[in-house]
C-alpha cells in the first residue's frame, strides 16, 4: 500500500479559556470522560502530533466560543496559521438564523483562510447527545435565509445531523444546489444494532443522492470511545459505497479523538480502511477531495 499524502479537513486547535465546555463543570458528553483535553490544546502540539504522519494541510473546524465572538475565533486561527503555516483553511460559526449574518459573513471576508460555516443543527432524543434546541432547525424560513448567503460568498455549510434529520437534511441539499455541504462525522452512526446501522444507510443514500452533498470520515470513534480499525472500518466502506470516493474525505478530529488514540494509529487506521480501493481513489478520500473543497 502506498504512503499516501493526507489533508486533516477536521481538527481543532483551542486555548482553555475560550472554551466555555471545558471551562465550566464536568457534564456528559458523547466522547465520555474528557479531563485529559480540559487544558490547551496549541498549534505546537497539532503540529508534534501529526509529524511524521504524512500530513500536509488541514483544516480547522470551529469550537464554540460564544457566538458573540464568532468573527474573533476566526482572527485567532488566521493569525496561527499566519505565524505557523497551519491550518491552511477554516471552517468558522455563524448563526444563520439571525437577521444580521451577511453582515457577520461580510466582516469575515478579510479573513482569507475562511472557507466554511459550521452551525452545529444535530439534535438527538438523548439529550447526552443534542446540541440544537430542536430537530428542525434547518426547516425554519429565517435560517434558510441565512444559509442562501454562503454559496454567494464562496462558502461551503458543515452539516452535522443524526440520522433520524437525514432525510430533512437531503431536501435541504436538494432545495439549494448552488450550496456545498459537507456532511460532519459520516452522519455519526451511533445506533450500532442491525436496525440502526440500516436506517443510517438508507439516511445516507438519501444524502448520497445529492450530488452537493459531500461526507466527512472523521469522529468515527466518538460512540465507542475508540477508534480500531474494526470500528471504523465498516463505517467506511458503508460511506464510500453510496457517495464514491471522489465525495468522501478524512478528518482526524483530534483532539477529542486524542481520549482515546494517537495521530499515528489513527492515520494508519484511515489508510488501512481504505487500502481496498484503486490507488487514486485513495488519494480522493485522503486528500484531493478536500484540496478541492476548501480550495487548498
Amino acid at each position: 500500500m502506498p504512503n499516501l499524502d493526507i489533508i486533516d479537513a477536521h481538527h481543532h486547535i483551542w486555548r482553555h479559556a475560550d472554551q466555555p465546555w471545558l471551562n465550566g463543570p464536568t457534564v456528559p458528553r458523547i466522547f465520555g470522560a474528557y479531563d485529559a483535553i480540559r487544558r490547551d490544546y496549541p498549534i505546537s502540539e497539532y503540529l508534534g502530533d501529526i509529524k511524521d504522519n504524512g500530513v500536509v494541510a488541514s483544516v480547522y473546524v470551529q469550537t464554540n466560543w460564544d457566538p458573540s465572538r464568532c468573527i474573533e475565533e476566526i482572527a485567532w486561527v488566521q493569525s496561527i496559521a499566519d505565524a505557523h503555516g497551519f491550518p491552511h483553511a477554516i471552517t468558522g460559526f455563524a448563526d444563520l438564523a439571525k437577521p444580521d449574518v451577511a453582515a457577520t459573513l461580510d466582516a469575515m471576508r478579510p479573513y482569507t483562510r475562511l472557507k466554511g460555516i459550521r452551525q452545529q443543527v444535530h439534535w438527538h432524543e438523548n439529550p447526552s447527545y443534542r446540541f440544537a434546541p430542536r430537530p428542525d432547525v434547518i426547516a425554519g424560513a429565517d435560517w434558510r435565509r441565512g444559509l442562501a448567503q454562503l454559496a454567494p460568498r464562496g462558502l461551503l455549510f458543515e452539516l452535522q445531523v443524526f440520522t433520524s434529520q437525514m432525510a430533512s437534511g437531503a431536501e435541504l441539499a436538494h432545495a439549494f444546489p448552488q450550496t456545498t455541504f459537507v456532511l460532519q462525522h459520516a452522519g455519526m452512526l451511533e445506533d450500532t444494532s442491525d436496525a440502526g446501522r440500516a436506517a443510517w444507510r438508507k439516511g445516507m443514500q438519501q444524502l448520497a443522492d445529492c450530488p452537493n452533498v459531500f461526507v466527512k470520515l472523521s469522529a468515527l470513534g466518538t460512540f465507542v470511545h475508540r477508534a480500531t480499525l474494526a470500528d471504523i472500518q465498516p463505517i467506511v466502506s458503508d460511506t464510500v459505497t453510496p457517495f464514491g470516493a471522489e465525495r468522501c474525505l478524512w478528518g482526524s478530529n483530534f483532539p477529542i479523538e486524542k481520549i482515546w488514540t494517537d495521530y499515528a494509529t489513527l492515520a494508519g487506521n484511515i489508510r488501512q480502511a481504505v487500502a481496498h480501493l484503486s490507488v487514486g481513489e485513495q488519494r480522493q478520500i485522503l486528500s484531493e477531495t478536500a484540496a478541492r473543497l476548501y480550495r487548498l
